[in-house]
């Protein structure tokens, strides 16, 4: 079974909280872990944000070490339909239409996707 990890997901496994352990075995199963490149955007960017470079860049050669998927028309057309149905914003439509165009599961412990098709929600941990 292929899995694709929210981004939220991966920040909870990069600074190992309480939520960490819900998704550690799924993103080390590299032969099985997709990547979307809307992740790589935002794990990068809120690491350069609030840790520094070096950090942002050792956690994106981790996340590239699965099979990272590009934002292609197709993608983006499936992502477009998903924000209209679901009312998601666009980094989670980008992210739910490339699970679906890999006939991946999403987890996440972001709560935009509870209750959806294909979808392991994690309740956060506080």
């Amino acid at each position: 079974m292929k899995n694709i990890v929210d981004s939220s997901a991966w920040l909870e496994y990069f600074v190992d909280s309480k939520n960490a352990e819900n998704f550690s075995k799924t993103i080390e199963d590299l032969d099985n872990l997709i990547v979307s490149s809307i992740n790589i955007y935002e794990i990068y960017k809120k690491l350069l944000i609030e840790i520094d470079e070096n950090t942002a860049l050792q956690a994106i050669g981790i996340m590239q070490q699965g099979h990272v998927i590009p934002v292609d028309e197709l993608i983006s057309i499936n992502a477009a339909k998903l924000s209209v149905e679901y009312k998601l914003p666009l980094a989670d439509s980008i992210i739910l239409a490339t699970a679906k165009s890999q006939n991946a599961v999403l987890w996440t412990q972001d709560i935009d996707f509870k209750g959806l098709q294909g979808v392991k929600y994690f309740k956060k941990k506080k």
